[in-house]
């Protein structure tokens, strides 16, 4: 009698010891108290430009016929929305930070911000090709913002969005969520610098998670989602499926006993 409580005791303990806890599924819960000012100053901080970006720099005037050569056709314009397209019709950042733009010539834009490249290319124009009154207006963009997701998610691979920033959530979602052996207590992000690659490791299931610097992700970051411990053990992810473990492990175990008796 003692063995059969001492055995169920065991096969219940080994059920929610392999589910895995509804508190480890939910994103952004309230742990304690989130600092919105921090929240403002990291999605304030620019992101700068660095070796092998890609960008869009777009340049017009009120006479069309002076910024000619810059110009990108009609059926180039809608072909933008291709990350293809974005590749070969965008500028690459060189190993020695520059870009080659027809006329202009290299420009260094390493660790220069959007904005101030913008504002490089367009003093740069004024200067040696055009006059104030031309009314030259220069846009520059990211040529999609790419980031590669490996892991427990859906969708692995290098994922390119057409946008100027994006959240890891957004990323996540996009790559098809994390799966539910995934752990989302502590999820990688490895980014790039000038100086080398740093590694930083996020909480996604606290709410304290939008304070952190590697909230809003930089283009080219690289994420890493590990599995729990409960994909290691392989008894199941639910309470249904660890049930299923017991009893097959059970009927296994009564089998062989049965067969030794023989």
């Amino acid at each position: 009698m003692n063995k059969s409580i001492i055995g169920l005791m065991l096969m219940i303990l080994l059920v929610f010891t392999g589910c895995v806890p509804i508190n480890d599924l939910i994103y952004l819960q309230d742990k304690g108290k989130s600092n919105t000012e921090s929240v403002a100053k990291v999605e304030a901080k620019p992101y700068r430009l660095q070796t092998n970006d890609i960008i869009n720099v777009s340049i017009k005037a009120i006479d069309p016929k002076l910024v000619e050569i810059f110009a990108i056709t009609t059926s180039q314009s809608q072909q933008l929305i291709s990350p293809e397209n974005l590749y070969y019709s965008g500028y690459s950042v060189d190993d020695h930070g520059n870009i080659r733009i027809p006329v202009l010539g290299e420009i260094n834009v390493l660790g220069f911000t959007l904005e101030e490249t913008r504002i490089k290319i367009e003093n740069q124009l004024l200067q040696e090709y055009l006059k104030k009154e031309s009314g030259v207006f220069v846009t520059v963009k990211l040529a999609g913002f790419r980031y590669t997701i490996n892991g427990e998610v859906t969708n692995t691979g290098t994922k390119i969005l057409l946008q100027d920033k994006v959240n890891i959530m957004e990323a996540i979602a996009n790559a098809g969520d994390i799966t539910i052996t995934g752990d989302r207590k502590d999820i990688k992000i490895i980014r790039q610098f000038p100086q080398g690659s740093e590694t930083f490791s996020i909480d996604l299931t606290n709410k304290n998670a939008m304070n952190s610097p590697c909230y809003n992700l930089q283009p080219n970051d690289y994420i890493y989602v590990k599995p729990l411990k409960q994909k290691t053990w392989g008894t199941g992810t639910t309470g249904i499926q660890s049930i299923q473990t017991v009893i097959t492990l059970i009927s296994v175990v009564a089998t062989t006993y049965l067969l030794l008796k023989i």
